[in-house]
């Protein structure tokens, strides 16, 4: 008995090898080689400015992205501006100084005499 466990220990060790060395290579994510990044250049946004007397073309993105950006920021404050005022004080306040108003009981502030404004500030 001895004699063919130790028979098939080295089988048994040949047949894991591969599939440890596959689980090994499987967990592998980031492992390439090279640089991770652009090396600096020396140049804003990597770019070489233009040759003197030439103009610097532009990318088919940057147009659609200048009218996007700038466009969408316009238009969201023409709306932000011209939306309606659905605030609590703009339609509850008129109510309560209504209510308030009729049944007599004193609601604005009304200074002390010896604050200086004896009327009300101006």
């Amino acid at each position: 008995m001895l004699g063919r466990a130790s028979s098939m220990m080295p089988v048994r060790a040949a047949q894991r090898a591969p599939w440890r060395a596959a689980m090994r290579t499987q967990y592998r994510y980031a492992s390439g080689h090279g640089p991770s990044y652009n090396e600096p250049s020396g140049y804003l946004f990597g770019e070489k400015p233009p040759a003197p007397g030439t103009k610097r073309v532009k990318d088919a993105w940057e147009n659609i992205w200048y009218w996007g950006m700038y466009g969408g920021v316009a238009a969201f404050a023409v709306v932000m501006y011209f939306k309606p005022d659905r605030s609590v004080r703009s339609w509850a306040a008129p109510e309560a100084e209504k209510r308030l108003d009729e049944s007599g009981l004193p609601w604005r502030y009304k200074p002390s005499p010896n604050s200086g404004y004896p009327n009300g500030i101006p």
